[in-house]
């Protein structure tokens, strides 16, 4: 071959590379630079834990916008959700990089469950368009910025099953589009804030330490509320008593003081857990109760038990001051199936009319034992139950005086 036909072969292979690089680097010019750059940064700082392979479509030599939990839209990123989202696979480790400020398009910030550490970067607040952000199940730790409070899109905000301390940040109670709060399982100081937002239908405090009295008002649109494990006081009634949008709520295991509000039963409610608290008075619902599990156990509620509770399916009345008579509705409903649970054990009572024949039924459990009176058929009661089968006569005849 001449030298000027190898020139012209030369000259083809050139030109084929250049525009192989040239395509290449159109594919990069897709993204934006400073959301480009952002994505290199937090790949650095996170790592696959073992038994993981999430991060191995991060290579930068392709389209960011194809990896694995990146969404892009234009030249932006829009959403990026870190982690295997399979159940049962492991996550990720490292840092959150304080680069994630610079996805200045991101809509939606989640990490799967894994061992991702350190504290909520500052940098956050600048998503000016976030409304998803949902790290649960890592060990983030720190403060809740209070900068938080400048997301003014933010809908949802899940930080739960982490290691996050001090105060809940008044300035996020402000937003106006929140629809769900879900911080359980935290080490949170302080009190419950007030919340603005009238689309707010979640709000999951369990399992923190938080104290002092509830905020005055709830927005009406809540459904979800569960303030359990924590150590608030105070009456409920005043700010209880507006929320009908109620399907489930758990209060449970706080120093709440005062009456339980009785339209509280008439609510939409399936789930209502009041127990291990001080709440105190007679309970007596003015309709039939249609709520699937009421616990009301361990407190100091007192009067007569009401017959409105024989539509539950299970009801905890036990550890109160409850006397007189069992309803006969109640039991019933106990021997017909429908009433699961009954447990009215370490109370006052003074009878129930069952048959000492009578069979309960392998469904149900019912413990009436440690009251007033002899138990006129013997059932097997939780584990922890009173081991005495009733209340020493001093006691009872001490009460009724």
């Amino acid at each position: 071959m001449g030298k000027q036909g190898r020139k012209r072969v030369v000259s083809s292979h050139a030109l084929f590379l250049i525009a192989l690089l040239q395509c290449r680097f159109l594919a990069f010019a897709i993204l934006d630079p400073l959301d480009f750059l952002a994505l290199q940064l937090i790949r650095k700082s996170l790592h696959d834990l073992p038994g993981s392979n999430f991060l191995a479509s991060w290579d930068f030599t392709s389209d960011p916008c194809n990896f694995t939990g990146v969404y892009c839209e234009s030249d932006k990123v829009i959403a990026l959700n870190l982690g295997d989202q399979r159940a049962g696979f492991p996550g990720l480790t490292g840092r959150i990089d304080p680069a994630i400020g610079k996805l200045s398009a991101l809509t939606e910030f989640s990490i799967v469950p894994g061992g991702v550490f350190g504290s909520l970067p500052r940098s956050i607040s600048q998503m000016k368009n976030l409304r998803v952000l949902a790290i649960t199940r890592n060990f983030i730790s720190g403060n809740i910025p209070a900068s938080l409070g400048r997301l003014r899109s933010l809908k949802t905000l899940d930080l739960s099953y982490n290691r996050l301390t001090g105060k809940f940040p008044r300035s996020i109670g402000t937003l106006p589009e929140l629809s769900n709060v879900i911080l359980c399982h935290n080490n949170l100081t302080g009190s419950v804030p007030p919340f603005l937002s009238q689309a707010l239908t979640r709000l999951d405090f369990k399992r923190n330490a938080l104290t002092g009295s509830l905020p005055d008002s709830f927005p009406p649109s809540l459904q979800f509320l569960s303030l359990s494990w924590n150590q608030l006081t105070g009456p409920v009634d005043g700010v209880l008593s507006m929320l009908d949008q109620l399907n489930f709520l758990d209060l449970s295991f706080n120093r709440f003081t005062g009456p339980i509000p009785v339209r509280l039963f008439s609510f939409p409610i399936t789930n209502l857990h009041l127990q291990r608290n001080s709440f105190h008075g007679p309970v007596q619902p003015s309709d039939l109760v249609t709520i699937s599990t009421v616990d009301l156990s361990h407190n100091m509620l007192s009067g007569q038990i009401s017959p409105m509770f024989s539509t539950v399916q299970n009801l905890y009345l036990n550890h109160n001051l409850f006397t007189g008579q069992v309803p006969v509705s109640l039991v019933d409903r106990l021997l017909a199936s429908s009433l699961q649970t009954l447990y009215l054990q370490n109370n006052y009572l003074t009878g129930i009319e069952i048959n000492p024949t009578a069979e309960i039924p392998q469904t149900s459990s019912v413990c009436i034992q440690y009251n007033c009176m002899v138990p006129p058929v013997q059932t097997p009661c939780p584990l922890k139950g009173e081991t005495e089968k009733t209340r020493p006569t001093a006691l009872c005849n001490e009460w009724k005086g």
